[in-house]
């Protein structure tokens, strides 16, 4: 792949283990070489530049943030995009009504309902939206009790419930403005996760941004990702890559798959593609 790229990496399962702050170190001096090779490397990722703070000292060159609502490229804002009041208040609204566990992410903190630590003790390992939430409840990563909510803006809601039944209100009211990202994974079928995006932007939007701040075409990008929640992404980017520990709907999807996060999928998939 000659010439400079930009890359895009999804960061729970694909730079970091699942719930992980800590990427390997093979990812990172992988990415540091791309760096020196003129390549700018993004994070691209659902969570909010709160959560993204642990991520962010290891020096990236921006970040597509809250799944698109929220860019950076070198530390300036390219992109902002918080739902509006109303749109806030009707989704939070109709998903208590249906109790429905709700994680509001605003730009700069996190608010959660409490009982949802509860919720996931009693749900199976191994997804990885849903292990990234265990652990940052568990190790209390920032995300504060509900009733702190400050009608701050929010730029997504994360949903957990026990019935699919439970989200056709919140469907029929919310689903002109948000995408419903639900995980599929099916021997997680005990609990229903996704999120709430609103169709205003996604992942690969965010890309798009990045692209046209810094006058790049998009067959000049790499995209890195391991759920369907990366989907716009790596239908967005001119050369997508899946893990190999993500899900089949997106490995079939992607131009490639490469090892997984923990095996070194990263550096080796950086070697394959000439970034490095």
């Amino acid at each position: 792949m000659a010439g400079h790229k930009l890359i895009f990496l999804d960061i729970d399962g694909t730079l970091t283990p699942a719930g992980s702050n800590i990427p390997p170190d093979s990812a990172l001096e992988a990415i540091r070489k791309a760096q020196r090779k003129g390549n700018r490397v993004f994070l691209c990722t659902g969570r909010n530049m709160a959560m993204l703070a642990p991520v962010l000292r290891y020096g990236f060159d921006g970040a597509v943030a809250s799944s698109g609502g929220y860019v950076t490229v070198g530390g300036q804002v390219v992109y902002d995009c918080p739902m509006t009041p109303e749109q806030t208040r009707t989704a939070m609204e109709v998903l208590e009504r249906n109790h429905v566990f709700r994680t509001a992410e605003a730009r700069d903190a996190t608010f959660g309902d409490t009982g949802l630590s509860d919720l996931l003790s009693r749900t199976k390992e191994g997804n990885s939206e849903l292990e990234r939430w265990r652990r940052a409840l568990a190790e209390n990563l920032g995300i504060r009790p509900m009733k702190e909510y400050d009608g701050r803006p929010v730029y997504k809601i994360v949903i957990m419930c026990l019935e699919e039944a439970q989200l056709a209100e919140p469907r029929r009211l919310l689903e002109k403005d948000f995408e419903f990202c639900m995980q599929i994974v099916h021997e997680h079928a005990d609990c229903i996760n996704g999120e709430l995006i609103n169709r205003a932007f996604s992942k690969g939007t965010g890309v798009r941004a990045v692209c046209e701040r810094l006058g790049v075409p998009l067959t000049d990008t790499v995209g890195f990702g391991d759920s369907m929640n990366d989907a716009a992404m790596v239908d967005a980017v001119g050369c997508s890559v899946c893990m190999g520990n993500g899900v089949a709907a997106l490995k079939e999807r992607c131009d490639m798959v490469c090892d997984t996060v923990q095996n070194d999928g990263l550096a080796k998939a950086f070697a394959q593609l000439d970034l490095i």
